[in-house]
């Protein structure tokens, strides 16, 4: 992972230089399970230090993001306030080189004495926790953990609360900082065969790849290149390196991040970075600290996205499954109604009869006129001739009632499906990444309106601003706009675009409303085909292949009356068969 020991150690640097230590804590908040953020009060102001023990961003830094926290705090994050709010940091520190970072505070307790506890960060990949800490008698003892390790998640190291805290395992590595490279020949020479961006991980502690890939190419030019092929010269070179490195650590002025082509933050070290030349582009940062919070920023957002998608999907699903069970119960009953003319034959029948009958018969067989031969027909011995033929004759309306009453259920509640279905598209693509946390806002405010969801005081209480459409732009130069949501898909057609302007959905299959804005001018085939590319991305079909998408102009588009949000019918369109493109539509998209 890029957040090795030596980045670690560059942030722990600028914290001490902007003097955390002896401030107090002023708040404590978890944004999401396996996050914490501390502020922290100095003499300079307020200082957050976010802790994440997320497997795909585990880290620790300072931030000025101000993530959304829940409407009721964890209870692991009362626990933390109890311990450690109003306590002072006394001191931040690493042991050597280590993916460890320990936050030491002197705190007062429930009675007034003053105590020591400890907040430990360990940046582990999938093994990464955030760990308080109180100091007893016998050592440091767990008071509680965003991660418990019991014995049958690890047999090597439990973590659980009023156990003795213990340091993970560590091997015998060189601390880059320390070493003077007297015999670091002899040291290479042990890992003759190994590429040496494969040894010096092993040499020294807290390098990651990228950094190790850097020193074999700053020597080599080669980041495969064998350590038993190293010429005295190229050795004489990595040293060099090694202790420019070091100097840049120390300083922590020499962080960078690489991007991709289309600006995606692929990686980043704290030294400036060259083995990827061209293909990758180098993003300087002053601050450590600032550069760990741009680069897993995008990334822990869309992870508390995903997280607060999941369940909103959780809620969509349910609806849809309520619905598809009252549709399906409908169906049958429709279809118990089809034998409602077998009643109405057999009150005529009773009618043309009534001679025959007398009160207290339980049946009668008479001659069936519709379907030839005798019939025998159930009477109720209480009822009288008349009554009988009558109670059949009511059986008959009341399922000729029903059918007509149930085949407009049933088309409403099909419609409904469909709209649940968009819904939960919707929902699904913010996700998958694409999106963002007012979006899903958004959505739920969406569901609450059309009845689906009860409305809470604090949701009444919001006033956000409407987003808008997501933005296009085609290659020979035509706006294209992307509905997010219903909500938006009607303000987009039916407002926003104009006549002229085409319109275009997937067929059949719940997705966005797009909009190619001609300004009058014609629109180019290749335009048209780019547009139904990205209606086929932002929907349901996203990963399939040929995908049907219609379009047309806008003024051939219209909104029944009393349609659920995002429902409109057309006329005059065509087919398209394109394959949705992830890569288009970062290309296309406009920042």
């Amino acid at each position: 992972m890029s957040l090795d020991g030596a980045f670690l150690h560059c942030t722990m640097l600028e914290m001490l230089e902007r003097r955390l230590v002896g401030g107090r804590v002023d708040k404590i908040h978890q944004p999401s399970r396996e996050e914490i953020i501390v502020t922290i009060r100095t003499f300079g102001g307020a200082e957050k230090i976010l802790f994440s023990a997320n497997s795909a961003s585990a880290r620790v830094n300072l931030t000025d993001t101000t993530p959304e926290n829940p409407k009721q705090p964890p209870v692991l994050c009362m626990l933390f306030r109890k311990f450690l709010c109003g306590g002072r940091l006394t001191a931040i520190h690493q042991d050597g080189l280590e993916r460890i970072l320990n936050f030491d505070f002197e705190c007062t307790n429930e009675i007034g004495d003053t105590v020591q506890n400890r907040l430990v960060a360990e940046i582990m990949g999938k093994h990464s926790n955030i760990i308080l800490l109180t100091k007893k008698t016998d050592g440091w003892r767990v008071v509680d953990s965003v991660k418990r390790i019991t014995d049958d998640i690890s047999s090597v190291r439990r973590i659980l609360p009023n156990i003795l805290y213990e340091l993970p395992p560590r091997d015998k590595r060189l601390n880059l900082t320390e070493y003077d490279f007297g015999d670091f020949r002899v040291r290479l020479s042990e890992y003759s065969e190994q590429r040496l961006a494969k040894a010096l991980p092993q040499i020294f502690e807290g390098i990651s790849p990228i950094f190790a890939r850097e020193c074999a190419y700053s020597c080599t030019k080669d980041i495969d290149a064998v350590t038993g092929d190293l010429t005295d010269d190229q050795t004489d070179k990595l040293i060099f390196f090694l202790k420019k490195s070091r100097d840049f650590m120390l300083s922590h002025n020499g962080c960078t991040v690489v991007t991709d082509k289309y600006g995606k933050p692929k990686d980043f070290c704290f030294v400036p970075v060259a083995q990827y030349g061209s293909e990758m582009t180098e993003t300087h940062f002053d601050s450590p600290n600032a550069l760990l919070d741009k680069f897993y920023g995008s990334r822990a957002d869309a992870d508390r996205i995903k997280q607060r998608s999941g369940d909103l999907m959780k809620t969509i699903l349910n609806i849809y499954e309520r619905i598809s069970r009252k549709l399906e119960a409908q169906k049958q009953e429709l279809a118990e109604c089809a034998e409602r003319d077998d009643f109405r034959v057999c009150g005529d029948l009773l009618s043309s009869n009534l001679y025959r009958m007398e009160k207290g018969m339980n049946e009668i067989e008479v001659d069936d006129y519709v379907n030839g031969g005798t019939r025998k027909i159930k009477l109720d011995v209480r009822l009288t001739p008349s009554q009988n033929a009558q109670k059949y004759y009511a059986e008959y309306r009341k399922l000729d009632t029903a059918e007509k009453m149930l085949s407009k259920l049933i088309e409403q509640g099909e419609k409904e499906l469909l709209y649940i279905d968009s819904v939960f598209d919707a929902a699904s693509r913010i996700g998958s990444g694409t999106g963002s946390d007012a979006e899903l806002s958004e959505i739920k405010r969406e569901l609450q309106e059309s009845g689906y969801l009860r409305q809470s005081r604090d949701d009444k209480r919001k006033n956000e601003k409407p987003l808008p459409p997501l933005k296009f732009r085609s290659s020979e130069g035509f706006e294209i706009l992307v509905g997010r949501n219903n909500y938006q898909n009607d303000k987009l057609t039916l407002k926003t675009a104009k006549g002229d302007d085409l319109w275009l959905h997937t067929q059949n299959i719940a997705g966005s409303h797009t909009i190619i804005v001609s300004d009058g001018k014609d629109i180019p085939d290749n335009t048209i085909v780019e547009a139904a590319t990205l209606a086929a991305y932002c929907s349901k079909a996203r990963n399939g292949t040929k995908i049907p998408v219609d379009y047309t102009k806008v003024r051939f588009v219209k909104k029944p009356g009393g349609a659920k949000p995002g429902m409109v019918i057309f006329t005059n369109n065509k087919t398209i068969l394109v394959n949705p493109d992830e890569e288009l539509y970062e290309r296309l998209k406009v920042k």
